[in-house]
């Protein structure tokens, strides 16, 4: 193992007669490029071409990409779309909250023209939604529930208990039994945080 160097994702490491491409690279017009910020690594293997891998400094910070699933935690709402703070990519918490947005047309597949925001997010709801674009120059990114298995996975009755989900658009207080209507996650074993 040779010394960890820092590299830029993008940075053209070598070509691909000296090594091969390990995780965290791609190879274009015969060069391993670095697809990732992070470390580069060099490992051999027997009298083979080394293998270069770029390895994320565990204390780099993690990113919402166009794909990944986050949770975030709904902070307002208005007619037109609901304001989310991104708090998780995948099952990795983050160090620093990002902000997302989650358009009224971006919260269901099909009836896109019937859906209300203000049935479907609720202020401080747990919602697991996917990254679709990086967004403005606000920073925002633009995430979407319109899969079954998007959408409000937590949430608390007006009465402070965490609700039941009922169906694939109401939940309910086990408390008082008031139904609330909501975009309901149908949440993937892999996805739920104990």
């Amino acid at each position: 193992r040779q010394p960890l160097s820092p590299c830029v994702a993008g940075e053209r490491l070598c070509s691909t007669e000296e090594a091969t491409a390990g995780s965290g690279t791609y190879t274009r017009h015969g060069f391993i490029f670095s697809s990732l910020a992070g470390c580069l690594e060099k490992k051999n293997e027997d009298n083979e071409l080394p293998v270069v891998s770029v390895v994320r400094d565990s204390e780099s910070q993690l990113l919402p990409n166009v794909g990944a699933v986050v949770t975030c935690k709904v902070c307002s709402i208005n007619s037109r779309f609901a304001k989310v703070h991104i708090l998780y990519v995948g099952s990795t918490p983050l160090k620093s909250t990002f902000r997302g947005t989650i358009r009224r047309e971006d919260i269901r597949a099909t009836e896109k023209d019937k859906v209300e925001v203000y049935k479907s997010f609720r202020p401080s709801d747990i919602v697991l939604a996917k990254v679709i674009s990086l967004g403005d120059a606000q920073s925002n990114y633009l995430l979407s529930t319109a899969e079954n298995e998007l959408g409000v996975v937590v949430a608390r009755s007006e009465a402070g208990v965490q609700m039941v989900p009922i169906s694939w658009c109401e939940m309910q207080c086990p408390r008082t039994h008031t139904k609330e209507f909501r975009k309901v996650a149908r949440v993937q074993p892999q996805f739920l945080q104990t």
